[in-house]
């Protein structure tokens, strides 16, 4: 698979809530950075995080990719991500950049939101 293929598979691999499939596109080194949060770096950080986040999203998070591009091993997407937060249904505009290294693993990701847009306040 080429870069925008992983990137669009990983995505929705969210909405099924399959960790493994999540965890298995990511290096052993890489870097999840939510820019407003601290970033999660290695496979075992990521892998917390997430855990937690569909913890409280059992049935998955619905990421619905809006415009994508790549150009070599870099992707830009515009997206939709719907998940639980809080109790509520939070749609929240996403713009995500992801890294794919040779191996075709996400060795980077970052995701640009709006705090309050997440938080509700």
């Amino acid at each position: 698979m080429n870069p925008d293929e992983i990137v669009r598979e990983f995505c929705a691999a969210w909405g099924r809530a399959d960790l493994d499939h999540i965890m298995n596109a990511f290096s052993e080194n890489a870097v999840y950075h939510n820019i407003p949060m601290a970033p999660c770096e290695g496979k075992a950080a990521i892998k917390g995080f997430i855990e937690s986040f569909l913890g409280s999203n059992p049935d998955g998070i619905d990421f619905v990719i809006k415009h994508q591009i790549s150009k070599g091993n870099l992707v830009f997407n515009e997206r939709v991500d719907t998940l639980t937060v809080a109790d509520k249904r939070v749609s929240l505009p996403v713009c995500g950049v992801f890294e794919i290294d040779d191996e075709g693993k996400v060795s980077a990701w970052r995701d640009y939101f709006d705090m309050a847009a997440f938080t509700g306040s």
